[in-house]
């Protein structure tokens, strides 16, 4: 694992504990934006642990009878990874709690006043979540977790060595300069430095001899319309849309997505996370508004009337 050596370590002693122990390994949640680590971690605990591994998704338990497999098949001291757990059903995340705590479940066979209700034992095994909307996780569930972690972004030498290595299971030769411009260019975030190291790879593939230097690399994010700050076409758009159409703000966003054309949840969950996060933009209580530094990573000197000392006249 690169980075996130803080949930490393802790990780590092729980596992060591539960394998000394002979036990089952506490039940852990993962929580951070996407493209962090969470399931790269849930996938290697149980390599470390050398035990099963099983792998589902919360939208996918629309009810009791969906999760009942994972449990009854769950080996001792397995690993049960459901990502995205906060889109559990309640009945699901009620059919869970006993299966977490006590390692048991309750079956109903039968319908009406033949029913009868049977309680099964299960294996110990670790269940380990992944979210990235810990807000809708209800606190019973929360609380039944031993371990909480969140992920944190990584710095840009994390990054460099994440491409390093994986540009070594692409095949492909790539310098020091080129790792690090590509891992400048990824918003912080593995997944994304992933996908844009492959589209670099491909680039030298087709326009070059193959190898990814600085200039490759730089002509191939160019190509994309990537700037060095990792903002694409879309969020520039948004910049200067906000700027040009707005002044620069306040203003909601459902102004500015009508603007461009673009769904507000696209804007919510795509866009503003990373322009937020580099402080080109913030939220105030009457809207959206456009800082300074964002004024200069475009270019601009100024907003436009922002010499202007007094409210224009209406007549």
């Amino acid at each position: 694992m690169v980075g996130q050596r803080a949930v490393y370590s802790r990780l590092e002693i729980a596992v060591d504990a539960a394998t000394k122990r002979g036990e089952p390994l506490g039940h852990i949640l993962f929580d951070g934006p996407p493209g962090l680590g969470k399931t790269t971690f849930a996938t290697c605990i149980p390599r470390d642990l050398g035990v099963p591994f099983q792998i589902s998704s919360g939208a996918t338990l629309k009810a009791p009878k969906d999760l009942i497999p994972y449990l009854t098949n769950a080996e001792e001291r397995s690993v049960l990874f459901i990502d995205e757990i906060h889109r559990l059903q309640k009945a699901v995340e009620e059919f869970l709690y006993p299966a977490m705590e006590d390692f048991s479940i309750d079956l109903i066979l039968g319908e009406g006043i033949n029913a009868r209700t049977i309680n099964m034992q299960l294996k110990p095994f670790t269940l380990i979540g992944a979210t990235t909307r810990t807000g809708l996780l209800s606190a019973p569930l929360r609380d039944r977790f031993q371990m909480r972690e969140h992920l944190d972004f990584y710095t840009v030498e994390e990054l460099a060595e994440i491409v390093r290595r994986n540009a070594r299971k692409l095949r492909v030769e790539i310098d020091e300069p080129a790792a690090l411009e590509i891992a400048k260019r990824s918003r912080s975030t593995p997944r994304l430095a992933n996908n844009r190291l492959r589209w670099v790879r491909d680039y030298a593939l087709s326009k070059a001899d193959g190898t990814i230097t600085l200039p490759t690399a730089r002509d191939a994010l160019a190509m994309q319309s990537i700037d060095t700050m990792g903002l694409d076409g879309q969020d520039r758009k948004y910049l200067k849309t906000v700027i040009r159409v707005f002044g620069g703000g306040p203003v909601g966003v459902e102004a500015v997505a009508h603007t461009m054309n673009i769904a507000v949840d696209t804007l919510i969950d795509e866009v503003e996370p990373y322009l937020l996060r580099s402080e080109l933009v913030v939220r105030t209580p009457r809207g959206r508004k456009i800082t300074p530094a964002a004024l200069d990573h475009l270019g601009l000197e100024r907003l436009p009337d922002a010499d202007s000392g007094q409210q224009q006249k209406l007549f």
